[in-house]
């Protein structure tokens, strides 16, 4: 009888532990809340920056909707980009925004934000990522197969209505030949699962770009009706990099030990 329990017993730890590896936890977030905005990370330590000339400011992030960030007061600001390239000349994928934040101790790495476009902003936008601190970046092609484009808002136009990928494996916003009149969207929960991409996981010097795109063609083009313009904002908010625990060996030899007593449990 006591043998039987200690079996059970060791099974429930070592489920325990299982999903407790296996959870998300949220490694660094930049909200940019405070009472003026911030791009200090709200959860752990990384940096924001910009990248390509582009220049920001604070703006709502209740706006058009608003982005997912549950805090809805006078605090609750996204960092709004512009100064995009106006001479398009070798300035694909060049302009746009930066987080660098460590994964040690992480695997199965995810990286969500929120993002809103103004119709004269950039449509398509691309994903890059780094494994040493920005000395060298590779961009992923972004599908239904690794990433999530976001849904609008319940409060947006149109409210809640899925996101949608671009050309040449792109995050795209809405366009005319979509939706009409969707400019000033947010597509809150734009997300990319690096999970196996050697590297990524337990580094500190992982990070990851956003840049301005012109999908597969050879200029920007605008995200909602009339005309492209470097003038055109992007904001963004909810930056997040999340990843599961990667299990000690401590923790992967009791998960072994475990199974081996149940399995002569049952023999």
């Amino acid at each position: 009888m006591n043998r039987a329990l200690s079996v059970v017993a060791l099974a429930g730890l070592v489920v325990g532990l299982s999903s407790f590896a296996s959870a998300q936890t949220i490694l660094t977030q930049w909200n940019f809340n405070s009472t003026v905005g911030t791009t200090a990370p709200s959860t752990g330590a990384g940096t924001a920056s910009l990248v390509g000339g582009a220049t920001a400011t604070f703006a709502s992030g209740n706006a058009s909707g608003g982005s997912s960030d549950p805090v809805t007061d006078a605090t609750d600001f996204g960092w709004n980009t512009s100064t995009y390239p106006t001479v398009v000349a070798g300035t694909n994928e060049t302009v746009g925004v930066q987080f660098l934040a460590s994964t040690v101790g992480y695997q199965d790495i995810t990286v969500s934000w929120d993002q809103r476009h103004s119709n004269s902003n950039s449509r398509f936008w691309a994903f890059f990522y780094t494994i040493d601190a920005g000395a060298t970046w590779t961009r992923l092609s972004v599908s239904a197969a690794n990433a999530n484009p976001g849904i609008t808002p319940a409060g947006g136009a149109p409210a809640s209505t899925a996101g949608l990928f671009g050309p040449a494996g792109t995050f795209s916003a809405f366009d005319i030949a979509n939706v009409t009149g969707a400019g000033d969207d947010w597509f809150n929960g734009r997300s990319v699962n690096l999970t196996g991409i050697a590297g990524v996981n337990n580094n500190p010097n992982f990070g990851f770009r956003v840049l301005a795109s012109f999908g597969d063609g050879t200029t920007y083009l605008p995200s909602g009706t009339g005309n492209y313009a470097g003038t055109g904002t992007a904001r963004f908010d909810m930056a997040t990099v999340t990843g599961t625990l990667i299990p000690t060996p401590g923790a992967v030899a009791l998960l072994g030990l475990g199974g081996l007593v149940a399995g002569r449990r049952r023999r």
